[in-house]
């Protein structure tokens, strides 16, 4: 199974994504279960969540570039609320 990819990437990185024009998304501090269709890649702007998948649990921050793969099960704990950037591939 794939697992979740967490980067913390320089600003050159951050510049060449394009994320001025990636969709943004926000929650409030809660707990739900989630499943990927396709692969997404996203950016933290804002808060503290943890992601629960079978294999593993994952702690993603502010400043994370995440990649969740097609086919993740998952469950979300948001800790703190967040707000991301994120584009599907």
């Amino acid at each position: 199974m794939a697992r979740i990819k967490i980067e913390k990437p320089d600003q050159k990185k951050l510049d060449s994504l394009g994320m001025e024009n990636w969709s943004s998304w926000g929650c409030d501090v809660s707990t739900f279960d989630w499943a990927y269709d396709s692969d997404e890649v996203c950016y933290i702007l804002e808060g503290k969540v943890k992601v629960k998948t079978p294999e593993e649990e994952v702690e993603i921050n502010k400043g994370d570039l995440v990649t969740f793969p097609k086919g993740l099960k998952c469950t979300w704990n948001v800790l703190e609320k967040i707000r991301k950037v994120y584009r599907f591939e």
